[in-house]
């Protein structure tokens, strides 16, 4: 497809700035990133499109299908879940419908790359308790991810896990916490009902401006 022209000058300086060796060297990280934390969670999640000897190029698609079928936990509910964990999901659902596609980038310190391999690993074994009847398939904090300060803090609280498993499930989530600012929305309803909350076009015209038919 066609690429916005005011994007061009970015991958311009970038390209100039990084220089052939800093671009090769980049390359070559982000490779190792993707490597490193596929191979780290191969045991928790089947890994799609894996050459002969197993490896990824500098993105690697994990396959959430499997649980659907076995105990009804979708890619969404994963991807709703990060959050509580404290991080914003991968891709979701593309080029694979039911996938999350994971792209480490060279930029990440092996810490951060740590932290989400070992939060996908929480989640796997989050998945596992449902799948063996520990958790109920529809009371449990993946499908009411991602858990906000009102819902957690609010003095009812009737669901079957507590409130530290909703909202803290991990020890590097209480020193620093953020706080999804909304719970679980219709996300299909919202993309095929947009609703534009700007202002009219004529609340953007100067006062000493014509007005002019913007209705």
């Amino acid at each position: 497809g066609s690429v916005p022209r005011p994007i061009l000058p970015i991958w311009y300086m970038y390209i100039k700035m990084m220089g052939s060796k800093g671009l090769r060297e980049a390359t070559e990280q982000a490779i190792l990133n993707a490597n490193y934390m596929a191979t780290r969670l191969k045991g928790s999640f089947n890994i799609l499109f894996r050459g002969s000897q197993g490896r990824c190029a500098h993105e690697f698609i994990l396959d959430l299908r499997p649980f659907k079928a076995s105990c009804g936990i979708s890619e969404t509910d994963v991807a709703k879940r990060l959050q509580d964990y404290g991080f914003h999901a991968p891709t979701m659902s593309w080029p694979v419908a039911g996938t999350l596609m994971v792209e480490p980038t060279e930029s990440e310190s092996k810490a951060e790359l740590d932290r989400f391999c070992d939060a996908m690993i929480m989640i796997r074994e989050e998945i596992r308790a449902v799948e063996e009847g520990r958790m109920d398939k529809e009371d449990n904090p993946l499908k009411h991810a991602p858990h906000t300060a009102a819902i957690v803090t609010a003095d009812e609280w009737t669901r079957g896990y507590s409130r530290e498993a909703g909202a803290y499930p991990a020890s590097w989530v209480q020193g620093s916490k953020f706080w999804p600012t909304t719970s679980r929305v219709d996300d299909v309803f919202g993309d095929r009902n947009l609703v534009c909350t700007c202002p009219p076009l004529s609340a953007y015209l100067d006062e000493d401006e014509p007005k002019a038919n913007v209705a």
